[in-house]
């Protein structure tokens, strides 16, 4: 089934000039539950919530959707809005699985995380989700 107007009708960053938001737009699922989706950030940008020194990471999320997928120029928008935040990296995965859940309500999502190395460690958290 293509896509018709019907699914763009609530989009309001796709094709626009937006500025970083906290919001997760989506756009109806056309395939229900037998689809799996895989979204990679790899320029992701933080900072340490004590030093303020940046950090650096690719984030993974993959999800199985139930009625709506998210649009990826609003998740892109959405990790924007982390870059001069001060976060530990294994709250990171949390609040993302835990804001997708929120807007995109997916069947389940898990959200990794995988930080480059700082003072000699690389840190990898997974966060999974199912509801």
């Amino acid at each position: 089934m293509p896509t018709n107007k019907k699914d763009l009708a609530s989009l309001t960053q796709l094709g626009k000039t937006a500025t970083p938001s906290r919001t997760l737009e989506v756009f109806p699922n056309h395939a229900g539950k037998n689809m799996t989706i895989t979204l990679q950030c790899t320029e992701f940008t933080c900072r340490c919530p004590l030093t303020g020194q940046p950090d650096y990471a690719e984030i993974v999320i993959t999800y199985v959707p139930d009625k709506y997928v998210v649009e990826s120029k609003s998740l892109k928008l959405y990790l924007e809005t982390y870059r001069d935040e001060g976060v530990f990296h294994e709250h990171l995965a949390v609040d993302i699985a835990n804001d997708f859940m929120k807007f995109v309500k997916p069947a389940s999502v898990d959200v990794t995380v995988n930080f480059h190395i700082r003072g000699g460690i690389a840190i990898s958290a997974t966060y999974q989700s199912k509801e």
